[in-house]
């Protein structure tokens, strides 16, 4: 995700941590861009949005079709 689109703190929000923001913000990384690393045992289907600090959820600005994911791969 771009390193400041949207503004502000973003945490990714799942299944796999009870859709409990703030357990996996988003950290900037030397691309410019920024992203969380969440661990999930395999054949686990993981459902995730991301939260921005104002409240506003959204879902992955680069595949928004994808909110369902088996082992890392598209639902």
């Amino acid at each position: 995700m771009p390193a400041d689109e949207p503004p502000g703190r973003v945490s990714v929000v799942g299944s796999f941590n009870d859709w409990t923001p703030g357990q996996h913000d988003l950290q900037p990384r030397t691309t410019g861009r920024r992203s969380a690393t969440v661990e999930v045992a395999a054949g686990v289907t993981v459902r995730f949005r991301y939260l921005g600090e104002d409240g506003h959820w959204f879902d992955d600005p680069d595949d928004p079709g994808a909110l369902d994911r088996v082992n890392g791969t598209p639902g």
